[in-house]
């Protein structure tokens, strides 16, 4: 008989740079998922990967002095280390730069403009590079990109469109009769509410102002939005083919199960996604899960934050599994989570090597001082044994529960109840006493069976979320793991087995205190070492001045309101900048570091109480502060909290 198959995707991680802890939470918990569904008995392909092309990764390549693809290659390699490193179960890693998956998207845009749902014309708004998106005056969110917070420019180009509103009133019927569709419900509410019931505009799908995509074959100065190269990912990755010729992997997952995202992209994957999929004539994937953030104690991880935390860091100190554990069990199924290094040490001590790690070596310790290791059961049992095989046999439909609802943290918790309920059975059946009367014997033996025989089925249960740690369970216990339908019985363990002799501890407890300073200590060395790679430039010293002399200098923060162009000068720039109430006209010689564009919204530092004078024709009352490499790229001083124009730099 053919298992029921089971395709799942996460989001494929963005080469901009190494994924942090938070990035990694979303490999993990697919990870699990996809481990337990195959404990169900479904046959998983469990997809993962990188999305390689569009403008940011071009300017960091350009950063580096490298080309795009030796930048995306060197990140795309972190990422699969990470992931590897994670001992995630992925059956694909697909590249966005691979060549089948970009010829694929080639014939995919192809078809859509052939099909007449994508056109020629020009685009003018707001674009955010990080995000690749545009956006009107009326989306942005206080002058911001409203997915990220980030600030956009102006831009006019020539690109190809997308006819969303052609297939929007069909997805919004999807939407309604497939209440399973997105989730959780508040995604779904979000989507209809802010997007879709309002009107869905044209979406452009080509840009021409950098080239780092991949081409429109038939205009080859486009290059394909890279949303549309990076969503189409989920069916090029399983063998489709835009002329009909699909795989039979691909007629076999297609359409998926679980596309598992970020909340943060919601939107791309539950209106682009689908209407693009409308467009290929395929069916819509089955659930769109939108999981919450992991945020760092004081907010969302980010490296201009300063308070990132990687994966490979977190692992070093407290193991792999033990990161998996946290993530997993302190994700929220709709609102976001909080990591602390202190809060790791909290849950790793009270959780793991308490309720875990102790309940298994005193188990095992009992068994080999009292029966040489040796487990039988005796048949002497209790009135108190029922209710623990109870809570054992009552674990597993609790569980799968959990699981078809992508409640994995609860999935977690009801596992480990079944750990505290075995640490209660101890404290109930008092070993220690049962051990001091030779009549109790035969007592003390089934007790200890009993003990063995759930934790035995606790650790068949963990594996999905803990692997390593379950499997080190099992093998100190001499147990075989178990298929989902034993998992119905209690007392499969072998009567007469002999246990280890020699049990390891599985999770040692940790000092919050010796932890936080060798995570400081490694901080430290890590900044010190960036310190050392980064260039210097030693200048010719100018004779030191008096603080009377300094005193007469007065610096204030500016904010451009507006930038032109100098004429018949190269490298002048003529800025309104507002200072205080007032409003003064600076020229500056950036011009090779800055377009007009740029310059507009930037808070400066200024020099205000400089003489007034007249630079190619125009009025200079005041000096922009720029720092300059050996190479003359300059870069305007900023204030580095939010200041209101006029401030005063002291």
């Amino acid at each position: 008989m053919d298992r029921k198959k089971f395709y799942i995707t996460t989001a494929i991680a963005y080469t901009s740079g190494k994924p942090h802890i938070g990035n990694t939470y979303e490999i993990i918990l697919a990870d699990s998922i996809a481990r337990y569904k195959r404990f169900q008995g479904y046959d998983v392909f469990f997809q993962t990967g990188t999305d390689e092309h569009g403008q940011k990764i071009e300017l960091k390549a350009a950063e580096a002095d490298i080309t795009p693809k030796e930048f995306v290659d060197n990140v795309a390699g972190q990422i699969r280390t990470i992931w590897d490193l994670m001992d995630t179960s992925y059956d694909k890693f697909i590249r966005t730069t691979d060549k089948d998956h970009e010829a694929q998207v080639q014939k995919i845009f192809k078809y859509m403009y052939d099909k007449g749902d994508i056109y020629k014309g020009y685009y003018e708004g707001m674009y955010c590079t990080p995000c690749e998106s545009f956006f009107t005056e009326s989306q942005l969110v206080d002058g911001k990109c409203p997915d990220c917070g980030r600030e956009v420019q102006p831009a006019k180009e020539e690109a190809y469109f997308f006819k969303m509103s052609k297939y929007a009133d069909r997805l919004i019927e999807h939407i309604n009769a497939h209440p399973e569709f997105i989730q959780p419900a508040s995604r779904k509410n979000e989507m209809m509410n802010n997007f879709l019931l309002p009107g869905l505009q044209d979406l452009c799908v080509s840009r021409t102002s950098f080239k780092w995509g991949i081409p429109v074959d038939f205009d080859p100065k486009h290059v394909v939005y890279v949303w549309l190269d990076a969503l189409t990912n989920y069916i090029t990755g399983i063998g489709y083919h835009c002329n009909g010729d699909n795989s039979e992997l691909f007629n076999k997952n297609w359409p998926a199960d679980l596309h598992l995202i970020g909340k943060d992209i919601i939107r791309f994957h539950t209106i682009y996604w689908p209407i693009f999929l409308m467009s290929l004539d395929l069916p819509l994937p089955k659930q769109i899960f939108g999981h919450p953030w992991l945020l760092r104690g004081d907010g969302k991880m980010g490296k201009s934050r300063g308070n990132v935390i990687y994966a490979d860091d977190l692992v070093e100190f407290f193991g792999v599994d033990a990161v998996r554990y946290f993530v997993l069990h302190e994700m929220p199924f709709e609102n976001d989570g909080v990591i602390t290094w202190e809060l790791m040490v909290e849950r790793l001590n009270s959780d793991l090597a308490n309720t875990l790690g102790n309940l298994v070596n005193r188990t095992i310790s009992m068994s080999n001082q009292n029966f040489d290791g040796v487990i039988i059961d005796t048949g002497v049992t209790e009135e108190i044994d029922e209710d623990l095989k109870k809570t054992v046999l009552e674990t597993l439909p609790k569980v799968n529960e959990k699981m078809d609802e992508l409640r994995v943290a609860d999935a977690l918790t009801e596992i480990f109840a079944l750990f505290k309920r075995c640490n209660k059975y101890i404290d109930e059946t008092t070993p220690w006493v049962l051990a001091k009367d030779p009549a109790k014997k035969a007592r003390l033996s089934t007790v200890l069976y009993n003990l063995v025989e759930s934790i035995s089925y606790g650790a068949v249960l963990l594996e999905p979320f803990m692997p390593s740690t379950a499997k080190k369970i099992l093998s100190q216990l001499h147990a075989q793991s178990r298929s989902i339908e034993e998992m119905r019985h209690f007392g499969l363990y072998e009567s007469g087995t002999k246990i280890t002799d020699s049990p390891k501890i599985l999770f040692a407890r940790l000092d919050v205190m010796d932890i936080m300073e060798k995570v400081n200590a490694k901080a430290a060395e890590l900044e010190a070492a960036q310190a050392a790679k980064e260039p210097v430039i030693d200048i010719e010293a100018k004779p030191n001045i008096s603080y009377e002399d300094f005193s007469k200098l007065q610096f204030q923060i500016g904010e451009v309101l507006s930038c032109e162009a100098v004429k018949k000068a190269d490298k002048l720039l003529c800025s309104q900048v507002k200072i205080g109430s007032t409003t003064r006209q600076i020229v500056s010689g950036i011009r090779s570091s800055y377009t007009p564009e740029e310059m507009v919204g930037k808070k400066v530092l200024v020099l205000v109480n400089l003489e007034p004078r007249k630079i190619r024709g125009l009025m200079s009352e005041g000096m922009l502060l720029c720092a300059e490499d050996e190479n003359g790229v300059l870069s305007l001083l900023t204030a580095e909290k939010p200041m209101p124009p006029g401030a005063e730099v002291c």
